[in-house]
């Protein structure tokens, strides 16, 4: 209902403030929604893709294989731990899965990256690549034996 105002015989009405503004309020509010989805969106698949890494049995052997190896343990102290978000693919298809990992690992002495790339045919994995960089050094330090075959 308007509101009037009766000074000097004059009616004027009285508009609240979207009935003022809002032509200008409704697109910048309808913008704002559209960004503020993606970013809902982009977030829940940035998360949905790290879940899927870190559920990989690779992300997890590789991670173990870091945390207990001597060298690694050396160059970056302990706790060795995931710092970030892994980058990757996995590839799941007629039975077969296809993974090339990077997670980027630290301890007290530094930073590192893990990398891991691995195939599963039927039911076991092999592990065709595995090492750790340290940042600092660009040392590399490889998780997996020449000829060691890996296959849980």
């Amino acid at each position: 209902m308007p509101i009037f105002n009766n000074y000097m015989g004059e009616n004027t009405e009285h508009k609240n403030w979207f009935q003022r503004n809002w032509k200008w309020a409704l697109p910048t509010g309808g913008c704002l929604l559209v960004i503020i989805l993606f970013i809902v969106f982009a977030g829940a698949m940035i998360m949905g893709l790290t879940s899927m890494f870190k559920d990989s049995e690779p992300y997890k052997f590789a991670l173990s294989n870091a945390q207990s190896n001597e060298l690694v343990i050396t160059a970056l102290g302990e706790p060795i731990e995931v710092n970030g978000i892994t980058k990757g693919n996995v590839d799941y298809s007629n039975n077969e899965s296809h993974t090339n990992l990077e997670i980027p690992i630290r301890g007290p002495k530094g930073k590192a990256i893990l990398r891991v790339v691995a195939s599963k045919y039927n039911d076991g994995w092999e592990y065709r690549f595995m090492e750790v960089i340290i940042d600092e050094t660009s040392e590399k330090i490889p998780l997996l034996m020449m000829n060691e075959s890996l296959d849980d």
